[in-house]
């Protein structure tokens, strides 16, 4: 039974969700579900903060390698924890707006957690630079016309790019740098965003029959 139930949990509401898709009298159903997915969602919160403490602390308490990090986690974890639910600082009081400008939660957010987002931003432009370099190389064709299109987009956003093909006459504007660029992101880039789409939407549909029909089982931890 342990594994017969969230079986037939499962088949149950994936047949009703999909029903109240394709079939217009359901329609409220999904609303009706999506209520209790909110509500199902809280206690994942919690769930989720508490999975957090019980981790960080058990590395504080051992002092594993990389502790201190675990501190920090602990303390902004908890100082945002209690500036947004008791809302501090905030001149509306308990009831006031979480956005307010004076509240503590917005100051913390708008002086730390910002800052931080944009250095980590930072950080990856340089990781996405280099792996650009290694995968622009032209080792073979399909690398060079990759290499190619690149280059033509990366040129076609740039005023250097405009003024390098302003002398091309009009009735053979496509072959200006920024419509070139422009075509190349609507035509070829458009077709193959188009073609991986499918595939994730086929593995979405066949994976979901999977788990309806009880064939896919490793969300109850069974690898069978």
């Amino acid at each position: 039974m342990k594994r017969e139930v969230p079986l037939f949990i499962t088949f149950f509401v994936g047949t009703l969700l999909i029903a109240s898709v394709f079939i217009p009298p359901a329609e409220s159903w999904g609303e009706n579900f999506s209520v209790y997915f909110d509500i199902i969602a809280v206690f994942a919160f919690f769930l989720g903060g508490g999975n957090l403490l019980r981790i960080h602390l058990q590395k504080v308490a051992s002092k594993r390698p990389d502790w201190g990090y675990s501190i920090v986690t602990l303390v902004a974890f908890l100082v945002m924890l209690a500036a947004g639910l008791f809302k501090l600082g905030n001149p509306g009081g308990i009831s006031g707006n979480l956005t307010t400008a004076q509240s503590w939660f917005q100051i913390l957010f708008q002086n730390i957690m910002s800052p931080l987002g944009s250095t980590m931003y930072a950080l990856l432009a340089f990781f996405v630079a280099s792996a650009s370099y290694r995968a622009f190389r032209a080792k073979n064709r399909d690398a060079t016309i990759l290499l190619v299109a690149a280059f033509i987009i990366l040129l076609g956003r740039t005023p250097f790019g405009t003024m390098l093909t302003s002398w091309i006459p009009p009735q053979y504007d496509l072959l200006q740098v920024p419509n070139l660029a422009i075509w190349i992101m609507s035509g070829p880039n458009l077709a193959g965003q188009r073609a991986i789409m499918i595939g994730i939407g086929l593995g979405i549909v066949s994976m979901s029959l999977r788990i309806l029909l009880g064939i896919e089982r490793t969300y109850l931890g069974d690898d069978r």
